[in-house]
């Protein structure tokens, strides 16, 4: 007889991981077909548990759970391979991916193109891509694959952007003509050239200057989306980077 809710050898990453009762761990998990949700691992801190050397975060796992209510229970762990163990800088950047999702996401609602937004920047931390460049595709593209945030190849009255233009960004809406240049602009908002909107738009984050404006973008989006509510890793970021400059 199957199990109720049964779900076999689904991509996954682990989020969090916490203590439960005397031997097992409570996992906050990210799928790619079934969202955001817990998963009780029983017996998983027991000397010679198989999961204890699988359950590991920032490793793309294949998982397998059964039942139905806000707590499920695993099943099955398996390493799916291919990422290099984060450590150091890219480690804080990674629990930093991991808190961000968190905070955007609701438990239980499916979206695989944010599944990809994240395993593609876990790859990236781990072969060694620029962290600006990581940290920016994940913060811009996460927004926007939710839904907070609009596409950058049009402004807010659907003319395409042109790249020898400068834009006003407001909150998350469409990026504006800036017709006022000198306008002194608050931390809801961020000007942008035409041609580091189309860039963030094509994916291309080669370029320091493009990096640099889409910093500015995804703080006025975040700060829309979160409000003044801090995030405990990019606090931590933030004074690691100060420190070794």
């Amino acid at each position: 007889m199957s199990q109720p809710g049964r779900v076999d050898k689904q991509p996954g990453y682990i989020l969090h991981t916490q203590p439960h009762r005397e031997t097992s761990l409570l996992l906050e998990v990210l799928t790619r077909d079934h969202g955001r949700f817990s998963l009780v691992a029983r017996s998983a801190r027991r000397p010679r548990s198989d999961l204890r050397g699988v359950l590991l975060p920032f490793q793309p796992l294949t998982l397998s759970w059964f039942g139905k209510s806000e707590l499920r229970t695993l099943h099955a762990a398996d390493w799916d391979g291919g990422v290099r163990a984060l450590s150091g800088l890219p480690l804080v950047c990674g629990f930093y991916l991991n808190e961000l999702m968190m905070k955007l996401t609701a438990r239980d609602d499916p979206e695989p193109r944010a599944f990809s937004v994240y395993d593609r920047a876990v790859r990236d931390l781990s072969r060694g891509v620029p962290l600006s460049a990581a940290l920016r595709r994940y913060e811009l593209k996460l927004s926007q694959v939710l839904g907070y945030a609009p596409a950058l190849n049009r402004d807010g009255q659907g003319d395409a952007i042109d790249p020898q233009r400068h834009y006003l960004c407001r909150d998350a809406a469409q990026p504006e003509p800036d017709d006022y240049p000198d306008q002194m602009l608050n931390g809801r908002a961020t000007r942008m050239s035409g041609e580091a909107l189309l860039a963030i738009h094509e994916d291309d984050f080669s370029l320091p200057a493009t990096r640099g404006q889409a910093r500015q973008l995804s703080r006025v989006w975040l700060s829309a989306l979160l409000g003044d509510e801090p995030l405990a890793s990019r606090q931590l970021l933030q004074a690691i980077q100060s420190l070794s400059d």
